[in-house]
C-alpha cells in the first residue's frame, strides 16, 4: 500500500532544540490533538487547529532556553502535564497554561536530558544523572563521557526502575539506582532513546536507539546482559538521528517507527513479519527535524505527522488529500473558503510589508542620529563537527536560523576540501599565504537564496594540527558575521572504539615524570578527538582508538606520572612523541620517554596500506585511459574490437570519473603516509633517511608490494 503524505506548515515560534514538542492527548474520541512547543527563547506555546486556522491555548512568557519537553501524569491515566527542562529548573504546566511546579533542582549545570513516568522524574546535565521521585533526590551517578539522552524503561511491566543513559563514548550505561548494572557498545554515538513500540515491546525491555551518524538499533535491556535485536547502517549516507516516534500512520494496526533526522529527512518504517524495518516513506526538509510526533492534529479522522524544524517551524505531513472529491455545490463552497483564506494571507502579507518599511525608516533614522548606537543583531547558529568513519573525512554542518549569505573557510593547516552533493553553494578558493602559516586553506561559499543549512566535508593529515574556522554571513540587515572554531587534532583521524585486536605487533611510548592525572589527561584530549574533557573518575584509564583511514590502532593508558601508548603503526607513535614533548616543554614539566619498536609492524602497516594504494592507481590509470577509449569508439563507431576491461572501463567512465574527483589528493596521501613511516620507521633508530626518499617514490610510481617491503627493510 502506498504512503502519500501532504505537507502543511502550521506556524513558527522560535529556534527549537532536541525533542521540545509533544502532542496533548485527545480530548475526545474523535477530537483533534493540541501540539505544545517550548523554544530557545523560553516561550511556551500550545495551540490547536480549528477550519485550517490556527487556535492558541496559552503561550508564556520568554526565559531562559527551553531544552527539553515532556509530557508526564499519573500512572496508567492520559499523560496531559506538560514538563519543560529550562537551565537548571524544572516547570510543569497544566495543558490549559496554568503553572503548578517551579522545582529548581541541585544540578550545577543546565538540564540537557529529561524524561519522566509518573511521580519519577529523571534529568542528566553533561555528565551528571540525577533521579527524583516527588522532586526528592533518590540517585545521582557520574558518567565517564557526555550523556546525550536518558530514558527509563516501563515501571508498570519490570519490578524496579531501570534508567538507561545514551553517552557520547559509543556507549549505553544501565543503571540501578546509583550504580551502574553494565554497559552496551552501540555502533555509533547514541543521541536519542525511545521504547520500542511506544511501551518497551511485550517484555517492556526493548529499547530503541538512534546514533548522530545515522544508525537504529534496538537492544533488550534484560537484568544480566543486552540482546542485540537488530540493527540498521545507514547506508543511504543520511544526517544524523535527532527525533523518534512510534505511531500507527499506515492505518494497518501496527505502531509504525518515525524518524527525524539532522539533514531534514523525515522517515517512516514499517516492520515485517520477522520484526526488521522497511522503509515505507521518506521526505527531505530543508532543515533539521528536531522533534516528531504522530497524532490528528489538521482535521478529524486524518492521521498525521507533526514535527518541528530548527528554525521553529511547526508542520505536518497529513493523510488528507489534497484534492477532496464532491459534488458542483460542494466545490463552489471550497472554491469559497480558498478565495476568503487567501484574501486573509493577502492582507496579513500587506499588513507585515507595512510594518517592515516603517521599522526600516525608524532603524535609518535612529542609526543617523547624533545619538546613534550600534546594534548587532543576534542569530542562532547549529554547528557540528564530526568524523565519517566511512570515507576519514570530517563532516561540518552549519545551521542558521535565517537565509545564508556565504561562509568563509579559513585553516592554518593543509587540509583538502571535498565535493558534497548535497551542497548547492558556489566555492571560490584564495591564494593561500604558506609562507605566514597561517593561511592554508581560504575558501568562500556563496550560498543560492533560502539556504539555512550548509555541510562540507574535509580531510586533514595527521600530524598537522591547527584550526579551522568557518566564518558565517547571514541575509540579514545590517551584515553581522559569526566566527566558529574546530580544532585539527594531531590524531585527527583516529576514532574511539571499545575493542582492539592484542594479536597485532605494537610499537610502545612509555612517558614519566612529574605531571598529574589531569595534566596528562589533557595532552590526550588535545592530540586525539572524541575524549571527554573532563578527567574521567579512578586513578588510572585507558583508551583505545582507530584509525578510520588506515584501520590501524592505537591504545592509551595513563595515570599520575606516567603514560603508555601502543598502536601497531609507528608513524602514531611519533606524532604523540613529538606533540607531547612539546606539551610538556610548554609548562616546564621534564619527561622521561622510553620506546620500543616493532619492526614486524612496519611491514604489517604496509600489508594494510597495500588494497588502498592498489585500488587508488588502478582508479587513477584508468581514468587515463577513458579520454583515449572514447575517440576509439567516435573513430571505430562501436567498440565491440575492444577487449572486455576496456569495454567495461568506457561502461564506468562516468562513475570512474566522479570517484576520481570525489577523492583528490587521495594517491598523494597514501604516498604521504608510506614516506612518513619510512622516514619514523628510521628515526627512532637515530638515522635520517631523507635523501633516500626520491629513490622510495620511484618504487612507488612503479609499484609492487614485494619491491617495496625489500626497500624498507635494506634502506
Amino acid at each position: 500500500m502506498e504512503l502519500t503524505l501532504n505537507r502543511s506548515d502550521y506556524l513558527q515560534v522560535g529556534v527549537t532544540s532536541q525533542k521540545t514538542m509533544k502532542l496533548l492527548p485527545a480530548s475526545g474520541r474523535r477530537a483533534t490533538q493540541k501540539v505544545v512547543v517550548g523554544d530557545q527563547d523560553g516561550v511556551v506555546t500550545c495551540f490547536g487547529i480549528k477550519k485550517g486556522e490556527v487556535m492558541p491555548v496559552f503561550k508564556t512568557l520568554p526565559g531562559l532556553k527551553i531544552a527539553r519537553l515532556e509530557l508526564g501524569g499519573a500512572l496508567n491515566t492520559p499523560q496531559e502535564k506538560i514538563f519543560v527542562a529550562t537551565g537548571s529548573e524544572i516547570r510543569g504546566f497544566t495543558k490549559r497554561g496554568k503553572q503548578f511546579l517551579s522545582f529548581e533542582t541541585n544540578l550545577t549545570e543546565s538540564i540537557k536530558a529529561m524524561h519522566i513516568s509518573g511521580s519519577d522524574l529523571f534529568l542528566c546535565a553533561n555528565y551528571i544523572y540525577n533521579h527524583y521521585c516527588d522532586c526528592k533526590d533518590q540517585h545521582y551517578y557520574l558518567s565517564g563521557d557526555k550523556i546525550n539522552d536518558v530514558i527509563c524503561l516501563p515501571v508498570e511491566k519490570l519490578p524496579c526502575i531501570i534508567p538507561i543513559l545514551a553517552c557520547q563514548d559509543r556507549v549505553l550505561r544501565v543503571l540501578q539506582g546509583s550504580d551502574m548494572m553494565y554497559e552496551v557498545e552501540v555502533p555509533g554515538p547514541p543521541t536519542v532513546l525511545a521504547l520500542h513500540n511506544g511501551n518497551g515491546g511485550e517484555s517492556g525491555e526493548d529499547l530503541l536507539f538512534g546514533t548522530s551518524d545515522g544508525k537504529l538499533g534496538i537492544i533488550q535491556i534484560t537484568a544480566s546482559n543486552p540482546v542485540h535485536k537488530w540493527e540498521m547502517r545507514n547506508e543511504k549516507k543520511r544526517g544524523g538521528i535527532l527525533c523518534v516516534d512510534y505511531f500507527d500512520i499506515v492505518g494497518d494496526g501496527v505502531k509504525d517507527l518515525l524518524v527525524g533526522r539532522d539533514d531534514g529527512m523525515v522517515e517512516v518504517y514499517s516492520f515485517d513479519a520477522v520484526n526488521e524495518p522497511v522503509l515505507r516513506f521518506d521526505q527531505p526538509l530543508s532543515e533539521s527535524v528536531t522533534s516528531i510526533q504522530g497524532g490528528c492534529v489538521g482535521k478529524d479522522g486524518y492521521d498525521e505527522i507533526v514535527l518541528t524544524t530548527y528554525s521553529g517551524w511547526i508542520t505536518g505531513l497529513t493523510t488528507e488529500p489534497i484534492q477532496k472529491e464532491s459534488g458542483p455545490g460542494e466545490e463552489l463552497k471550497i472554491n469559497q473558503e480558498m478565495q476568503n483564506k487567501i484574501a486573509s494571507l493577502r492582507s496579513d502579507l500587506e499588513h507585515l510589508q507595512f510594518k517592515v518599511i516603517q521599522e526600516r525608516e525608524k532603524y535609518q533614522q535612529s542609526s543617523q542620529s547624533s545619538t546613534a548606537i550600534s546594534a548587532v543583531p543576534s542569530f542562532s547558529v547549529n554547528d557540528k563537527f564530526t568524523l565519517n568513519k566511512d570515507d576519514a573525512s570530517y563532516s561540518l554542518i552549519l545551521e542558521v536560523q535565517t537565509a545564508i549569505d556565504n561562509v568563509m573557510v579559513q585553516s592554518d593547516v593543509p587540509i583538502d576540501l571535498l565535493d558534497v552533493d548535497k551542497n548547492s553553494a558556489v566555492v571560490s578558493f584564495s591564494s593561500a599565504d604558506t609562507e605566514s602559516n597561517e593561511n592554508f586553506l581560504l575558501a568562500t561559499y556563496r550560498c543560492q537564496a533560502n539556504t539555512t543549512r550548509l555541510e562540507l566535508k574535509i580531510r586533514s593529515i595527521e600530524g598537522q594540527y591547527g584550526t579551522l574556522q568557518a566564518y558565517v554571513t547571514p541575509r540579514i540587515q545590517p551584515k553581522t558575521c559569526q566566527v566558529r572554531q574546530y580544532q585539527i587534532k594531531p590524531l585527527s583521524l583516529h576514532q574511539r572504539t571499545h575493542f582492539i585486536d592484542h594479536d597485532r605487533p605494537m610499537n610502545t611510548l612509555t612517558l614519566t615524570g612529574q605531571f598529574s592525572f589531569a595534566e596528562v589527561h589533557s595532552w590526550v584530549v588535545f592530540c586525539l578527538p572524541e575524549v571527554p574533557e573532563k578527567a574521567p573518575a579512578g586513578e588510572c584509564v585507558t583508551f583505545y582508538f582507530q584509525n578510520t583511514f588506515l584501520d590501524t590502532q592505537l591504545e592509551s593508558t595513563y595515570r599520575k606520572g606516567e603514560g603508555v601508548f601502543k598502536s601497531d603503526n609507528i608513524s602514531t607513535i611519533s606524532i604523540l612523541k613529538d606533540v607531547l614533548s612539546k606539551e610538556a616543554t610548554k609548562r616546564k614539566i621534564n619527561l622521561n620517554i622510553a620506546y620500543e619498536i616493532s619492526e614486524v609492524s612496519v611491514n604489517h602497516t604496509l600489508k594494510l596500506i597495500h588494497p588502498k594504494l592498489e585500488y587508488q592507481l588502478l582508479l587513477a590509470k584508468k581514468v587515463q585511459l577513458i579520454d583515449a577509449l572514447k575517440e576509439l569508439q567516435v573513430h571505430e563507431g562501436n567498440t565491440d574490437f575492444l577487449i572486455p576491461e576496456y569495454r567495461c572501463i568506457l561502461e564506468e567512465a562516468d562513475r570512474l570519473q566522479e570517484e576520481y574527483k570525489k577523492q583528490p589528493a587521495h594517491l598523494e596521501r597514501l604516498y604521504g603516509m608510506i614516506t612518513d613511516l619510512f622516514i619514523d620507521k628510521f628515526k627512532f633508530k637515530g638515522t635520517n633517511v631523507k635523501t633516500k626518499v626520491p629513490l622510495l617514490l620511484e618504487i612507488l610510481d612503479s609499484y609492487d608490494q614485494n619491491a617495496l617491503i625489500t626497500f624498507f627493510d635494506a634502506a
